[in-house]
């Protein structure tokens, strides 16, 4: 069965449902830079393994939320980038990361808020 076949009905629920993962929403993240191979994308995001980056790909991919397409330049093979779909969740992912610290500064957590640049490594340019 498709994963997409298996959102749930609620468009508040279905949105959490493309977004769920541990890794997805920084992917996202990350591809807003632009056009990425699998290779940088794992050295762009700590601590990902590369069978859980292709699954998630693969998966946000099906969600319509990336596509793949052959690398530019001179190396083979192929680089993932944001769709118009995934493109519009930029203000999204900016309101998620604030009501972030806006509830760990409520819940009187923000020792353990950790900054994006933790997990998420500069692009080499």
């Amino acid at each position: 069965m498709k994963i997409i076949k298996k959102l749930p009905g609620l468009p508040v629920e279905r949105a959490l449902g493309v977004l769920s993962g541990r890794w997805k929403a920084v992917i996202l993240h990350v591809l807003l830079d632009g056009p990425q191979r699998t290779g940088e994308l794992e050295k762009r995001i700590a601590g990902i393994a590369q069978k859980v980056l292709i699954e998630q790909l693969r998966t946000l991919e099906e969600h319509g939320m990336v596509m793949r397409r052959p690398s530019r330049g001179e190396r083979q093979g192929v680089e993932y980038l944001l769709t118009p779909l995934g493109a519009s969740m930029r203000p999204l992912l900016a309101s998620l990361i604030e009501w972030g610290t806006h509830h760990a500064e409520q819940q009187d957590d923000l020792e353990r808020l950790l900054p994006c640049e933790a997990v998420v490594r500069p692009r080499a340019r």
